[in-house]
């Protein structure tokens, strides 16, 4: 009997031991990258550490920031990966990172990182603004190509144009951000003003204008760069416009939730995003990654892509986000899509 109750001892304690290592391999991670990312960056980071999954929750960067936000008392995520950096700078504000120098972060380019230490996020990479143009769609109607930011104020353009809500988009805040430092407060509130003449419908999603261009709905899609090349890679006929006033940009970033109890994990997580190893895996998609040597040309993109974004100031992003936004619900909200339910 002895024998028989010290085996169930020691089943019960290797029970409760794999339920508690169980709990500890286990990371809810908030995101906003594309969906079409996950599975490949999933894959390759649980490789390399077997013993970790992850748990994804995605939705738009303003959603997520918003979601995140709402549960600063009770926060449910361990780590944040993929989510803008002027997001991020919200949150650091507001005491909810971790601050934490992942494996190697040394190596990255430092305008990339943010510059406390140790940092309170790390960027994988830059993505920036492009215009979808659907040649076809545009020929049917007599559209010229644009070139330009202000170009599309042209009357011709009236009803054409699809582009990001900046509230509930990472893609529609560095646009409506980049325009306000491109042009000073007024000329930027003067120019968005004059384009929402022109603006068919603000969408929630930073993808969709371009999917929205690609699929013939309008001629006439703000994006980003990386969506955009994929669907002219798939077939789609755009093209992409890079205004020669400059490009809008940000950067997506990981970061550790104060306050998560899987932090040995979540560090893991960060020392993989911060490797070349992980970098790799972002210049698939993107022409910038912050990995220095890593990202590889992609014909579609100018070979001075870097040299075309705007200087941008995330702090200065991050700190104005609220009245910005809310100057910009208040002009010219009505023509945004309906939101998902929930």
């Amino acid at each position: 009997m002895q024998i028989r109750h010290s085996f169930m001892t020691i089943a019960l304690l290797l029970a409760t031991f794999s339920r508690v290592a169980s709990a500890e391999s286990n990371l809810t991670v908030y995101t906003a990258l594309e969906a079409d990312q996950l599975k490949a960056y999933q894959s390759q980071f649980e490789t390399e550490y077997p013993d970790i999954k992850i748990r994804w929750v995605r939705d738009s960067t303003g959603v997520i920031t918003a979601k995140l936000l709402a549960e600063k008392a009770a926060p449910q995520a361990d780590v944040v990966m993929g989510v803008a950096a002027t997001s991020l700078l919200v949150l650091q504000k507001e005491g909810m990172l971790q601050a934490y120098a992942p494996k190697g972060v040394e190596k990255l380019s430092k305008q990339y990182v943010d510059n406390r230490n140790p940092p309170s996020w790390v960027g994988m990479d830059v993505w920036g603004a492009a215009i979808c143009f659907n040649t076809v769609e545009a020929n049917k109607l007599g559209l010229k190509k644009p070139e330009s930011w202000k170009d599309l104020l042209k009357p011709e353009y009236k009803g054409k144009i699809v582009m990001p809500n900046p509230a509930s988009s990472g893609t529609g805040y560095f646009d409506v951000s980049a325009w306000l430092l491109q042009f000073g407060d007024k000329g930027g509130w003067d120019y968005m003003d004059k384009l929402h003449e022109n603006i068919a419908q603000y969408t929630h999603s930073g993808s969709k204008p371009c999917k929205q261009a690609a699929s013939g709905e309008f001629p006439i899609g703000i994006a980003f760069e990386y969506r955009g090349a994929k669907l002219k890679e798939s077939g789609a006929p755009i093209e992409l416009v890079f205004p020669k006033e400059g490009l809008g940009w940000d950067v997506e970033a990981t970061a550790i939730m104060a306050g998560t109890k899987n932090l040995d994990a979540a560090r893991k997580l960060a020392d993989w995003s911060a490797s070349k190893s992980g970098n790799e895996q972002f210049a698939k998609n993107f022409a910038i990654v912050a990995y220095p040597g890593v990202a590889k040309a992609n014909p579609l993109i100018p070979a001075n892509y870097e040299d075309m974004l705007i200087k941008q100031d995330l702090n200065w992003s991050a700190l104005n986000r609220d009245r910005i936004l809310a100057e910009w619900t208040k002009r010219y909200d009505g023509k945004s899509e309906p939101k998902p339910k929930q």
